[in-house]
């Protein structure tokens, strides 16, 4: 049996753990499980405590995306029935915060598909951002795909705490999920937004034909970039994408490659995000042991768990809403 407390406490001394023992993390015997999710805990709870940070997102543009990424209902190549429409008004905006406020999260995340953004559409999330800050004690965290240096400068200006933008899958595999661009056009985003003294935020999306390489390979690569949030999201294969009917997950597993990110990040939010009802299942409460942060409400294209219902799991464990999140 594998001494997993004594892999957790020499991260906690600053050591990075082997390939082998990230190996042996994601093929870690069920019966060994709560031994790891205990040894995770370990680490999450030196820096976190109990809290939990609560995102939410509004998609503010919904397909029409001249992407081709295979797991993305709003893909150029998709066919899935989704809603689509152009970027909502400012006004529309300002009432999501609201809403994110009152269900108590911390980050109010808005989300547009697209390459990147027009002029007009930053303009409109920027204006967007200044009235929201003047409101709400709330984070804002902008994801709009690809960014120019003046772009993230515009971000920085008008009070965006956070940018996301995913890594998504690993360099080896990015050819395999997306060819309309390159991993290093994601990767040139997130030192764009770093270098204009915005939190990056960058996160995988696990279930998509990768290796167990290809994961801990993914993990490693979010270490380099430093980011300081990392979205996990696993798999919800969408019918009319390219990866329809792709099934490899099952609850043991995403809970094990939750804990190989604290141990790999053991500093860093790591957010339960997309697919964790459909993946996590009857399981998702385990899920916080290694992670500290989740979404509330809906995703993208896809409906999340009702808000109440995330904050009744919280308390069951325990845990605490993180809910001032503007020092940290």
């Amino acid at each position: 049996m594998t001494n997993w407390q004594s892999i957790a406490e020499k991260v906690l001394h600053g050591a990075d753990i082997t390939d082998l023992e990230a190996f042996h993390i994601l093929e870690c015997p069920n019966k060994e499980l709560l031994s790891l999710l205990h040894s995770a805990y370990h680490i999450r709870e030196h820096y976190f405590g109990n809290r939990v940070k609560l995102n939410m997102i509004i998609n503010t543009k919904s397909g029409l995306c001249p992407e081709n990424c295979g797991y993305c209902s709003q893909s150029r190549d998709s066919t899935a029935p989704i809603k689509k429409y152009r970027m909502m008004d400012k006004e529309t905006i300002v009432q999501g915060a609201k809403n994110a406020h009152e269900l108590q999260s911390g980050t109010y995340c808005i989300v547009a598909s697209g390459r990147g953004p027009s002029e007009r559409e930053l303009n409109i999330v920027t204006a967007a951002v200044k009235e929201i800050k003047q409101q709400y004690d709330i984070r804002i965290c902008a994801c709009l795909g690809l960014l120019k240096p003046e772009q993230a400068r515009k971000l920085k200006d008008a009070g965006v705490d956070r940018y996301n933008h995913n890594i998504n899958t690993s360099e080896n595999h990015h050819s395999s999920i997306t060819t309309s661009h390159s991993y290093h056009d994601r990767v040139a985003t997130v030192t764009k937004v770093k270098n204009v003294g915005i939190s990056p935020c960058s996160g995988v999306i696990v279930g998509m034909r990768e290796t167990k390489q290809d994961v801990i390979d993914m993990a490693r690569a979010l270490k380099a970039l430093d980011a300081d949030s990392i979205p996990i999201n696993f798999l919800h294969a969408i019918d009319g994408t390219l990866l329809e009917g792709t099934n490899e997950l099952n609850p043991t597993y995403c809970l094990k490659v939750l804990c190989l990110f604290r141990f790999i990040n053991p500093s860093k939010e790591i957010r339960i995000s997309g697919g964790r009802e459909i993946n996590l299942r009857s399981l998702q409460p385990l899920g916080l042991y290694p992670a500290n942060s989740i979404f509330i409400g809906d995703y993208l294209t896809t409906r999340g768990q009702e808000g109440l219902s995330d904050h009744q799991m919280i308390e069951d464990l325990g845990f605490q809403i993180d809910y001032v999140t503007m020092d940290d």
